[in-house]
């Protein structure tokens, strides 16, 4: 069970609230001042937010397919409109720059660039980000670019997805029409977002789009995003271009629920799949030994891993991000148990502490490579007051001022989310913005934590 897929947990969990309140009034982190150029952003992605769906050339993607299935979303919510980015990006960018944000972090549509995945480049489309990367820049806000935000074209989709190995070399050539349309305007390009959720919540439980459920499949299909995160970063090297670029990887510390000798290996087993086969591959070229083993003889994902693959999927980085919501905890038997509070959203064990272990692990096991804190954030049902998200904000960030006095080459953070938006299989039962969303009419309203996060950027810390 992963992220956005454990809501069965709900009854073991803990309620974030009180905890997350008396933190906030005992306000346990103070007078911590970040390094000088720090980047202070928000995130979001193009599905979630953009709507226009079917406007300006726009093909569809696989959540366009998805969400309109009877039974996929709750309440049958849909993107189509979403927070209606598309026609209200100027007013979300003076939003960004009246919060103070140095860094925003989107994604781009790939069915909104190319609508069939491949071929024709739709001008419309890629206006819409020319117009939005030239704003921030107006603004002095760097952008940061996802390629990939789990909206695979569903014309490409259709010929396997990324179930096909060609996908790979499919999203390295949108990834090259990216790079040659923008050069050095934007800085930062992220390949993918959160390979695990695609291959545990699109392969896996179903429980995102396209829905299968199919863990041999899912493998490979973590494996072709591997292959297609490397052939991105040759793309990029080909062009000159002296923009970064890494991956956005979703990752948890994993932790023995008790002391015991079948708990701690049970833990090591999670952290194998958490974490080591999307960190080993692309930081060491290699997949994990005990991962690897555990896989059947006829697994298929052992036929996919090709001679030179993983040469490719290791191509050097010039950053990393990490997408942090919490730890994970598990039993003897394997079975995961919610040992810390939770927050709306009951699959996040919300543990501030893990945030420092996971990066200086990073640091530990991997080397010294610049990390971006590229989502971190809570659901909460209080809508403009809502103190427990600032007490989460600050305990995470307290942790990652940590990290960095402890040697992290930590350059920057993004909360998740900029604005509250259509969360996946929760449609939009789920709230992640600092600002407020009336999806009736579109208003945008500041909460509690917006203010306060404007007041961090203003003092470059706690």
């Amino acid at each position: 069970m992963r992220r956005r897929d454990l809501l069965t947990l709900a009854a073991a969990g803990a309620v974030a609230g009180p905890l997350l309140r008396s933190r906030a009034e005992a306000g346990p982190a103070a007078g911590l001042t970040f390094p000088a150029g720090f980047g202070w952003g928000a995130a979001t992605s193009a599905y979630q937010i953009e709507g226009a769906v079917k406007e300006d050339g726009r093909g569809p993607s696989v959540w366009d397919v998805f969400a309109h299935e009877p039974g996929r979303i709750r309440n049958g919510d849909t993107g189509d409109v979403a927070a209606d980015h598309y026609h209200r990006y100027r007013d979300d960018l003076d939003l960004m720059r009246d919060l103070g944000l140095t860094s925003y972090r989107f994604s781009v549509s790939w069915s909104r660039v190319l609508p069939t995945g491949r071929g024709t480049v739709n001008p419309k489309g890629l206006d819409f980000y020319h117009r939005l990367v030239d704003g921030l820049l107006a603004r002095n806000i760097r952008p940061v670019v996802t390629l990939f935000h789990w909206d695979t074209p569903q014309a490409l989709q259709d010929l396997g997805g990324w179930e096909n190995r060609d996908c790979a070399k499919w999203f390295a050539d949108y990834a090259h029409t990216m790079f040659s349309a923008f050069g050095d305007a934007v800085p930062i390009w992220l390949t993918l977002n959160e390979p695990k959720t695609v291959v545990d919540n699109g392969y896996t439980s179903g429980s995102h789009a396209p829905g299968k459920r199919d863990r041999r499949l899912a493998n490979v299909v973590g494996h072709h995003l591997l292959l297609g995160h490397g052939l991105a970063v040759q793309a990029l090297r080909a062009t000159g271009a002296r923009s970064r670029i890494g991956p956005a990887l979703s990752l948890s510390p994993t932790y023995p629920a008790n002391d015991t000798g079948a708990a701690r290996r049970q833990a090591a087993t999670a952290d194998g799949e958490e974490n080591r086969r999307w960190l080993d591959p692309l930081l060491l070229g290699r997949y994990p030994a005990d991962w690897l083993a555990a896989q059947p003889a006829d697994a298929p994902v052992r036929a996919a891993i090709k001679d030179g693959d993983l040469a490719v999927i290791a191509a050097r980085n010039d950053i990393m991000g990490v997408n942090y919501y919490g730890a994970t905890t598990v039993t003897g038997t394997g079975r995961r148990v919610m040992k810390h509070p939770t927050s709306q959203a009951t699959w996040q064990e919300i543990y501030p502490d893990g945030l420092f272990d996971l990066l200086t692990r990073i640091k530990r096991d991997y080397g010294d490579i610049p990390l971006s804190i590229t989502e971190n954030g809570m659901a909460t049902t209080n809508a403009l007051r809502d103190e427990d998200r600032i007490a989460f904000l600050r305990e995470h960030l307290a942790a990652a001022h940590r990290t960095i006095q402890a040697g992290v080459r930590l350059e920057s953070y993004h909360l998740w989310s900029l604005m509250d938006n259509f969360e996946w299989a929760e449609g939009y039962t789920q709230r992640w913005g600092i600002v407020n969303v009336d999806f009736t009419t579109q208003r945008r309203t500041r909460k509690a934590s917006a203010d306060w996060y404007r007041s961090v950027i203003a003092r470059n810390g706690l």
